[in-house]
């Protein structure tokens, strides 16, 4: 199965690598398109930090940055989560900026676009199970469930063990305190028997 996931996760992060890169080297063709989210975006990310840059091309630039370090990392297999959700993240923006088919008035360019925007919206769909893929590994809650149970049963062993041995030392201890007061009778006897010799 794993060249199969190899080959599925290569093929979802192609459109991310080529397309960031082509972000990345050439940000003003893009910036005119994505200047109405950038502008909107610009209050947050002053109120993250007054120095983070707002300009559109700089953040064109960072999400193509984002998009070919995420789609190199999902096509190799390397933090595939991690990968997948800022892939899916940089895809909002993207989507927003270039395919607001409620905009257009043209009906045939509406059509178009509401193609390209479904188009993406399967795109986050497939980053989901790239997310959620664990190739065949239990999940982190299963992990965490069989963890707990495997604690509990060990405790459960554990003190049965204890009560156990503590059953073992009490019958061993009530043995040699018999042992003890038998031979003390025994020692007894005999006392008694060698003060009525003669």
């Amino acid at each position: 199965m794993r060249p199969v996931r190899t080959a599925a996760r290569s093929m979802l992060a192609a459109i991310f690598v080529i397309q960031g890169w082509a972000a990345l080297r050439a940000p003003a063709k893009l910036a005119d398109k994505a200047r109405p989210v950038t502008d909107r975006l610009e209050p947050a990310l002053k109120a993250v930090h007054p120095s983070l840059p707002t300009d559109a091309e700089t953040l064109v630039r960072v999400n193509g940055a984002a998009q070919v370090a995420g789609g190199i990392l999902l096509a190799t297999g390397r933090a595939t989560t991690p990968a997948a959700l800022v892939l899916a993240g940089s895809l909002v923006p993207t989507t927003l900026a270039g395919h607001a088919f409620w905009e257009a008035e043209d009906p045939v360019q509406r059509n178009q676009q509401r193609i390209n925007f479904l188009k993406n919206l399967g795109l986050v769909g497939g980053l989901i199970f790239a997310a959620l893929d664990n190739e065949g590994r239990p999940s982190i809650a299963w992990r965490a469930r069989n963890t707990a149970e495997r604690a509990r049963r060990e405790a459960g062993y554990t003190a049965k063990t204890a009560r156990r041995e503590a059953r073992h030392a009490i019958h061993t201890a009530q043995r040699e305190a018999r042992h003890v007061v038998n031979a003390t009778q025994r020692d007894a006897r005999i006392a008694r028997l060698a003060r009525k010799l003669p």
